[in-house]
């Protein structure tokens, strides 16, 4: 006599089919073994600790640069060990929302400016610069990797050295941004004088193809404040690119940067000056557009990151919750 055994799994239990054969008769029988152990599978999501890593699986899905994230995640992991957040972590909203688009300005570039583009001088006051107000409002992982490679150069070149580097670095952007400006005064029939810098040659020949697509250059280098929200910049250029009014900045890289997201926190630098031009009585035109260009050190053509209004009114609410941010530490002395 032969026989085997049928096992079928249940949610919750076992059933084992017990079957006898012989060449006379073919007995079978059937019973059910409750087994509490076998419980339904969580899966991989459900087993997530979401008020401990919920800043980890929240940034993993922003759609941030993928090379950061095996860092931001030891980061997070080693924070979390020992202590358990006491709630979840809440998105943060804004307290006092002020509009991109100024509605007592007309929405329309109807004037063209005459004669030199526009050039105010920057105010002396108390109130926060943008650039002041962004780096010291750091994403906290942006300010940990900039932090390591800052140690990174140091041990490399020394302090001295890295002192140095960062000197001439500044001062190389600095000269790129006066040769922009005297190279868009040309194209407005305006010639200033400017000295041949081979340090930078490669960079203005890294823009050369972005230039051919500006025109009517309305303001270089000057200044612009937010008459309601007390915070001031210096913008490099208002200009139209392809035919749209936007304000444009010029940055230099020695890595490439075709994403947007791989410029950090320039989008809402702009987005925070396109709101400024816009409720300052300086300027009689509102913007809503803005193109970020990025120039680099081996004269490879410059990625132009064009901003539309839809991106940019995106960009100015973060570029809010940035300046609540700032201003809540008791940074700003106009509060």
């Amino acid at each position: 006599m032969e026989s085997f055994h049928l096992v079928i799994r249940k949610t919750g239990s076992l059933t084992v089919f017990s079957t006898l054969f012989s060449e006379k008769n073919i007995f079978h029988r059937s019973f059910t073994i409750s087994l509490p152990f076998y419980k339904k599978r969580k899966t991989e999501y459900e087993n997530i600790d979401r008020p401990k890593y919920g800043n980890l699986i929240h940034y993993l899905t922003s759609g941030k640069d993928r090379s950061d994230r095996s860092k931001l995640f030891e980061e997070d992991n080693a924070g979390c060990q020992h202590k358990r957040p006491a709630h979840k972590t809440e998105t943060k909203l804004l307290k006092h929302w002020i509009p991109l688009m100024n509605p007592r300005k007309t929405s329309q570039h109807q004037k063209f400016h005459q004669g030199l583009p526009l050039q105010i001088a920057l105010q002396k006051n108390n109130w926060a610069s943008v650039t002041s107000v962004l780096h010291q409002t750091m994403p906290v992982e942006q300010a940990a990797n900039l932090e390591k490679w800052k140690q990174r150069m140091i041990l490399q070149l020394g302090k001295e050295g890295f002192e140095e580097y960062v000197k001439n670095t500044f001062q190389k952007g600095k000269n790129f941004h006066a040769a922009m400006e005297a190279l868009l005064l040309t194209k407005e029939n305006v010639i200033k004088e400017q000295k041949e810098d081979t340090s930078i040659s490669s960079y203005v020949m890294s823009v050369k193809h972005v230039l051919q697509d500006i025109t009517r250059v309305t303001a270089l280098e000057s200044a612009v404040q937010h008459e309601v929200l007390y915070y001031q910049g210096l913008i490099d250029c208002i200009a139209e690119y392809r035919g749209t009014l936007c304000v444009i900045d010029w940055k230099t890289s020695e890595k490439p940067k075709p994403f947007l997201k791989n410029t950090y926190d320039n989008p809402l630098q702009i987005a925070a000056y396109i709101g400024a031009i816009n409720h300052d009585s300086n300027y009689d035109f509102q913007v809503n557009c803005g193109l970020l260009v990025v120039a680099y050190k081996d004269g490879s053509p410059a990625h132009s990151h064009f901003m539309s209004s839809e991106l940019c009114s995106q960009y100015w609410n973060k570029w809010l919750l940035r300046l609540e941010e700032f201003k809540k530490k008791g940074n700003d002395n106009t509060m």
